[in-house]
């Protein structure tokens, strides 16, 4: 027999919390700003960038890193001799 029990990640968090926000605006509980009402998802968005571009520029220091040392290591064994 197949077992088709497939599992889905859902709405999560941010979307609860962007769901719940927009109702909220829309039922006047809350003034804010729309900026503000959509602000979990653009937060979100922000962190990934940020996350993507942190990573980004340490394995780019890594590989400039390891380029470099064996060079400096090498001229460094020419002034010795």
């Amino acid at each position: 027999m197949e077992n088709n029990n497939s599992k889905s990640g859902g709405i999560g968090f941010v979307g609860l919390l962007t769901i719940l926000f927009i109702a909220l605006k829309l039922t006047d509980v809350i003034d804010w700003s729309w900026v503000w009402v959509l602000s979990p998802i653009w937060i979100m968005l922000v962190l990934g960038i940020s996350l993507f571009l942190f990573l980004t520029i340490i394995s780019l220091t890594i590989t400039i890193a390891a380029i470099i040392i064996p060079i400096i290591g090498r001229r460094s064994k020419w002034k010795k001799n």
